[in-house]
């Protein structure tokens, strides 16, 4: 935990960049209608309230002295009418308030988490995934009450100011003024306690999402298996209890800080009726003294005009407190799509695809003035052909695969599938065309059955099964207690390196792409399934383009045509047997590996 002001600095600095009112107000835009209709209740809810002390009035000065049992009936029935219909359409109020503020919260929520899927891969790679959990978790959660709650006292509080401040000056302007003359004072001290507490919030959210980076890393099931093979349990509690300790500490400044300021702001509104009733005494000396009636529904309507100019005070603190978080969620959102879909993409029917791969003078680089991971390949690769893509390792052969996926886009040059640039291509499109099976699978925390069907949401049982008999998974997959229902685990953790490849294989064959990208599908199984597994990508290669980007070269022998590349270069392309014959960076590799 730092107390650097250059932390403070860096957190201004932000919110100046990515936070507004302007941008603020705009996520209510769509609600104006019924936040309009909320109001108005809220201004009916205050004017309705506003008839109690003037009905209090009359029961001090006309009704009791005059012993009139009737008017006095009448006047407190008036009273109790008045409470009830306030009380009703306050509850109205908070329920349509409520609905809006969730409404609102979930619009920035998904609004947040579709604008991540649109990030490019750098983004995640350079990530902690438990930063980006907290934000669109912790985050948005932490925005709740000023969206349900907040706004409806914001509402409610400001209308009966409004009109209390109104009825005030209506009963007796010289008490009126005496009384209002509290506001600059008070307001003061709030903004000076805001801003202090502004900047320890976002101080608290950066540490909030440090535990939860921790927890995710460490409390998954690889990060068990390492602190437990290490002996590093004890390292870790330590770890997590500083974080917390941190946090602990920056919760508690965050709403602490500044305290003894707010003290007098308290002290100041619970003196005022006594400081009232003197100045009314001393009016009571003068040639036009105040009555006792209005000296009592004075004092009644202090009571209702400083609870909620006390919230008003606590609402504006907290708001400001609200501002860092809005600055950590527009800072996201503020982060450039750099994969876009062109705003009339080719569209391309499964039929017409026949998946063609040309790369035309490529080029990539991870940093803008980095060296080049990808520079000048150029490559055709004829539709239905097989491809190895070979070379040691921080040669670009995976850049290379994350291009054809446009998973990055290129520096320079393009890649085409079936002519068309890849960055013409609707998304739709590029995924039905490319199929890719990465050296890491993913499986969801979901049964097999939902994971194939990711990438075929309509597939039959058929299908299923189909696909897992050419991958050889089914014989296992139907053995298991629950077969295709069977939940794989966290991260597949049920399954081998082997069998998560295999299921990784079948959802996309299940895609049936007429381009094939394995980025070494094969490499975590054994000999005997690797050997099976072979003869069925053999037959499932058939009319299909299929790219190996191998570490092992014994899985690329048969390849129709292996490229070696280097330092990003394309260096050598030939059949296994012509590469070994010209002895060069091949060869060199075939007799290391």
């Amino acid at each position: 935990m730092s107390d650097d002001p250059d932390d403070s600095a860096a957190y201004g600095d932000l919110a100046a960049r990515h936070v507004s009112v302007r941008r603020v107000l705009g996520l209510f835009a769509p609600y104006r209608i019924r936040i309009a209709g909320v109001a108005a209740l809220m201004i009916l809810a205050s004017a309705i309230g506003l008839a109690g002390p003037f009905l209090l009035r009359a029961v001090i000065d006309v009704a009791l002295p005059q012993h009139d049992l009737t008017l006095l009936l009448g006047l407190v029935a008036g009273m109790v009418a008045v409470a009830l219909a306030a009380a009703a359409v306050g509850a109205l109020q908070v329920v349509l308030t409520s609905r809006i503020g969730q409404a609102i919260l979930h619009d920035l929520r998904v609004r947040l988490y579709a604008h991540l899927q649109s990030l490019s891969l750098g983004f995640f790679a350079g990530t902690r995934t438990g930063e980006v959990q907290s934000r669109v978790a912790g985050d948005i959660s932490g925005l709740q009450s000023l969206m349900t709650e907040t706004g409806s006292d914001l509402g409610r509080a400001l209308s009966a100011v409004a009109m209390t401040a109104v009825a005030i000056l209506i009963l007796d302007w010289r008490l009126a003024v005496f009384v209002l003359l509290i506001v600059p004072g008070t307001v003061l001290i709030s903004h000076r306690v805001a801003h202090l507490r502004e900047a320890l919030t976002w101080q608290r959210q950066a540490r909030a999402a440090d535990l939860s980076a921790v927890v995710q890393e460490t409390l998954s099931v690889p990060g068990v298996i390492l602190a437990r093979t290490m002996a590093r349990g004890p390292h870790l509690t330590q770890r997590f209890t500083r974080i917390s300790g941190d946090l602990a500490r920056l919760e508690v400044r965050s709403h602490t800080a500044g305290e003894w300021q707010w003290m007098l702001i308290g002290f100041a509104l619970a003196v005022l009726p006594a400081l009232t009733l003197l100045a009314g005494g001393l009016l009571m000396r003068t040639d036009d003294p105040a009555s006792i009636g209005t000296l009592v529904a004075m004092i009644a309507l202090q009571e209702q005009l400083l609870w909620p100019f006390e919230q008003l005070l606590e609402i504006g603190r907290d708001m400001r407190k609200a501002r860092a978080l809005f600055a950590r969620i527009f800072e996201y959102l503020d982060r450039p799509v750099e994969i876009t879909e062109r705003a009339d993409p080719v569209i391309l029917p499964r039929a017409r695809m026949r998946g063609e791969v040309q790369l035309d003078r490529v080029r990539f680089a991870y940093a803008p003035s980095g060296r080049p991971a990808v520079h000048d390949v150029s490559l055709t690769i004829p539709a239905g052909s097989r491809i190895a893509i070979v070379g040691p390792t921080g040669s670009g052969k995976t850049t290379l695969g994350y291009l054809l996926a446009r998973l990055h886009d290129v520096d320079g040059g393009a890649i085409r599938f079936d002519g068309v640039d890849l960055r013409d291509l609707s998304f739709d499109t590029l995924a039905q065309m490319l199929g890719v099976v990465s050296q890491e699978p993913y499986l969801l925390h979901a049964s097999v059955a939902e994971n194939l069907r990711f990438a075929k949401p309509d597939a039959s049982e058929a299908d299923l099964i189909a696909a897992a008999r050419v991958a050889q998974i089914h014989d296992h997959v139907v053995v298991l207690p629950d077969g295709y229902d069977t939940l794989v685990g966290e991260g597949g953790h049920r399954f081998s390196g082997g069998e998560k490849q295999r299921l990784a294989l079948a959802r996309t064959i299940l895609r049936d792409p007429p381009i094939l990208l394995l980025d070494e599908a094969t490499s975590a199984l054994d000999t005997r399934t690797e050997r099976a597994m072979s003869l069925a990508l053999d037959a499932l290669s058939k009319g299909r383009t299929t790219i190996t980007i191998a570490h092992r070269l014994s899985t690329i022998r048969g390849a129709d045509r292996i490229i070696v590349m280097q330092a990003g270069h394309l260096v050598e392309q030939g059949t296994h047997d012509e590469l070994v014959d010209r002895a060069g960076l091949y060869a060199s590799l075939l007799r290391g590996g």
